[in-house]
């Protein structure tokens, strides 16, 4: 069975989208827009038909940058960088996943996700070589590694109305339209519908 991890952003609801999986799994993880991520993921899930599983574990004492509320640390090379959060979504959502009988676990990662050592396809291979050697055999995927969002967009045909429910700020539960992650949004959707949007 193929799980995606969705986290209600742009990337992850088009690869959701384009590939279909049996089950997505969401984790709030204490993230300051958790709730609006939750919530786009599970409307996500509902519209394609696919069952969604919600990990809750609160890490928010261990954030750091814009998802966090508090000040990045030194090692960080982007403003919303969480330490070692993609290793640890990773690892809550196998958790979930062999629960229910997951051998493959989608992530939504896209070229530039590379300014992050975790978002890289170096990284994932090595996630995908820890799970398989573990109990469970679970493989690790990254379909989208090499596009940008609107190729992955445009590739997985991903209707726009259902693409309206993603959210992407950093900041909160709510759009601030400046942090990375809204201004991200912005470019995709103005590319990809020009002034429409």
């Amino acid at each position: 069975m193929r799980a995606i991890l969705l986290s209600g952003g742009m990337d992850s609801i088009a690869l959701g989208y384009w590939k279909r999986p049996e089950v997505a799994i969401t984790v709030d993880y204490g993230q300051r827009a958790a709730e609006a991520e939750m919530r786009a993921a599970a409307r996500v899930s509902d519209e394609l038909g696919i069952r969604h599983e919600l990990v809750r574990i609160d890490c928010s004492a261990l954030g750091s940058g814009d998802m966090a509320g508090v000040p990045a640390l030194d090692a960080a090379p982007v403003p919303e960088w969480w330490p070692y959060r993609n290793q640890m979504l990773i690892t809550f959502a196998a958790m979930r996943g062999i629960a229910i009988g997951v051998n493959e676990l989608m992530l939504g990662s896209i070229a530039s996700d590379a300014s992050h050592a975790d978002g890289r396809p170096e990284f994932y291979a090595m996630m995908d070589k820890i799970l398989v050697g573990q109990e469970g055999g679970m493989r690790v995927v990254a379909p989208a590694i090499g596009m940008t969002t609107a190729e992955l967009v445009r590739a997985s045909g991903v209707p726009r109305s259902l693409l309206s429910w993603a959210h992407s700020c950093h900041f909160g539960n709510l759009a601030c339209g400046a942090c990375r992650g809204c201004v991200k949004h912005y470019q995709v959707a103005h590319e990809i519908y020009g002034d429409a949007y």
